[in-house]
């Protein structure tokens, strides 16, 4: 390859907090809009902003959880534009003195199969500063409308270095950036609700070159898909570019998800462009010890190393750790049931694929907007160890609960209620079951014979006249155990 790709991600994070950045106005998604606002938001002459405590604080468990040193002293300052979406023409932000720098965000590469953990490395950032959100411009063919109502929302800012080289990278930096982000609750980073947004930064240079080549800023990356679609495509046009000979110009450009190809919209702005100065309205932040040490005491446990936990001490295989330890709610499910049975790997397969499977075709908007997984789901963490254990103990069979495992999805019932009402305990009755291996063995001779000459999957024939004749509900061990003694008379 001629030339190789340097990229870094500027990655913007809305906090999940009740009210915004430097007012007490409330945040939200979905209002009325421009019905999130007061003097704050809007600049009006005399309103002073107050910083919000909870804000500064998520800020800094970000910073930890990504290895970042928190300052002991940040300040405020403010980046002049004249724009439309912030009315009082500047952006309260972070300039010279953020309150987290440098850091690093792990990653995992593709592996060799999808079904085994690929390898690992570590990402470095820049800095991670504060700032408030800018309204919401939407355009027509003739107009333009702008709602506030996310104007002043609290928003961090998390930029990397120039440390991924590739679109697969850059998907992995989000993935793994947006999993930690919502498992520690600093955000549900739900990008069609601008709640996660991210610009990227591209340029290539000759392969085995140390110098950056001209950088070009892409926006309007809507999804991780999206950022990877446009990282991807942006290359490509750029190494055809220099290609012909061509030159590559520091600029903006917008990414079309639809067409799939970026286009010009200004050329890049630089920081004196913006004349920062320190707020005047605003202290600078002391940090003690003390504070960041009770932060650090809070701190949950990293994706990563959650997964990682669970393959060394619950032997759960890949496929399940990389579904679960994306998902706090769901990790805290699934531990929960696990700890209530001696087989965490099969509640792990069951939360993987039967509960996933049963909450997705019953997610509807409301759901996602009001209600985490526990309330959703009519199956709590006990019931699903319940209906594990009865596997277990051979009170029914994997088939049997399977097939009622749904009704206690819809319904809340326990599986031991179902059972008991249908009637679908497993037959361990000998003599039944012996008349039931005898007649399958009569019936084909054919597999019988094969399985005397060696055969040994020729059994299974055997066994599903048998599980069929019963419904499901002959115990398999046992007439496993059963065909083989009447087969070797």
């Amino acid at each position: 390859m001629k030339y190789e790709a340097v990229i870094g991600l500027e990655v913007h994070v809305q906090l999940d907090t009740k009210s915004k950045m430097f007012t007490r106005v409330g945040t939200g998604f979905g209002k009325p809009p421009n019905s999130l606002t007061d003097a704050v938001v809007l600049g009006l002459p005399g309103a002073l902003p107050v910083m919000n405590r909870e804000a500064i604080e998520k800020s800094i468990r970000v910073g930890l959880l990504l290895g970042c040193k928190i300052a002991k002293v940040c300040k405020w300052d403010r980046k002049n534009y004249f724009y439309p979406d912030m009315p009082k023409n500047y952006q309260i932000s972070q300039f010279d003195q953020p309150i987290c720098e440098g850091g690093e965000v792990e990653i995992e590469m593709p592996g060799e199969s999808p079904a085994v953990m690929g390898p690992h490395r570590m990402v470095k950032l820049t800095r991670i500063h504060l700032e408030e959100d800018v309204g919401k411009l939407t355009h027509y063919e003739s107009d333009s409308l702008v709602d506030y109502n996310r104007a002043g929302s609290p928003l961090l800012e998390i930029v990397s270095e120039p440390d991924l080289f590739s679109p697969d990278e850059v998907f992995a930096y989000l993935t793994s950036l947006r999993n930690s982000l919502v498992s520690a609750a600093i955000s549900p980073c739900d990008m069609e609700k601008g709640q996660l947004r991210c610009d990227a930064n591209v340029s290539i240079r000759p392969v085995g070159s140390e110098t950056l080549g001209t950088k070009v800023e892409l926006k309007n990356l809507n999804t991780i898909s999206g950022v990877r679609n446009g990282v991807e495509y942006e290359i490509r046009r750029q190494t055809k570019v220099l290609d012909e000979g061509g030159e590559i110009f520091q600029e903006t450009r917008r990414w079309n998800p639809e067409q799939k190809y970026t286009t010009p919209m200004r050329s890049k702005e630089m920081a004196h462009d913006y004349r920062y100065f320190p707020d005047p309205d605003l202290m600078p932040v002391q940090i003690s010890d003390d504070w960041v040490d009770k932060i650090r005491d809070q701190l949950p446990e990293k994706p990563f190393d959650k997964q990682r936990r669970y393959r060394d001490e619950m032997n759960l295989p890949y496929s399940s750790t990389s579904a679960l330890c994306g998902d706090r709610l769901l990790c805290e499910f699934f531990e929960t049931a696990a700890a209530l049975t001696d087989v965490p790997a099969k509640v792990a397969n069951w939360v993987v694929n039967d509960l996933l499977r049963e909450l997705g075709q019953t997610n509807s908007e409301e759901d996602e907007e009001n209600a985490s997984l526990p309330q959703r789901c009519k199956v709590t963490p006990n019931m699903l160890a319940d209906l594990v254990n009865l596997i277990e103990d051979a009170v029914i069979s994997n088939n049997v609960a399977k097939e009622i495992f749904p009704e206690m999805f819809a319904s809340g019932r326990t599986a031991k209620e179902i059972i008991a009402e249908k009637g679908l305990e497993m037959q361990s009755d000998g003599d039944e079951i012996e008349s039931l291996c005898a007649q399958a063995i009569a019936s084909d001779s054919d597999a019988a014979e094969k399985f005397r000459g060696g055969k040994e999957g020729a059994i299974n024939a055997l066994k599903g006249v048998v599980m069929k004749a019963t419904r499901g509900q002959a115990n398999p061990k046992v007439v496993d155990e059963t065909l083989r003694r009447l087969l070797a008379q």
